[in-house]
């Protein structure tokens, strides 16, 4: 399509990330929320609904929750610099990869010790 102003370059990808991991976020907020609030009404339901959650589907998910937590933090950073940095559009896409390396680098072993946490309680480790 002529005249689009994305091409399914980088900072389009960066855009629907940053509003996806929104979304997320704002989900898991709520039911964060609600689940927080269930102690007011039942501590026993609270504690039930607190145990579903000590397996290791959940425990992938939150290292999702991280992730897509990390990275809209950091694209966040980025879109600031770019609305508010003279030199920021033009620096998009190399700040985008940086925030991607910033991204792996705490990632990797963020994921590995929130995992590491979930295989101790599963197999009896000293955690």
């Amino acid at each position: 399509m002529a005249g689009t102003l994305y091409r399914g370059r980088e900072g389009m990808w960066s855009w629907v990330a940053h509003r996806i991991t929104g979304v997320l976020t704002f989900f898991f907020l709520f039911a964060h929320v609600l689940d927080t609030a269930l102690v007011r009404v039942s501590p026993e339901s609270y504690d039930t609904v607190i145990d579903t959650y000590k397996n290791p589907f959940v425990n992938l998910m939150e290292i999702g929750l991280v992730g897509a937590v990390l990275f809209h933090a950091l694209n966040g950073l980025r879109i600031i610099a770019v609305d508010f940095w003279s030199r920021g559009p033009r620096l998009q896409r190399q700040m985008l990869w940086i925030i991607v390396a910033v991204w792996v680098v705490v990632m990797i072993p963020g994921a590995f010790f929130m995992f590491k946490h979930s295989f101790e309680a599963m197999f009896g480790g000293n955690s």
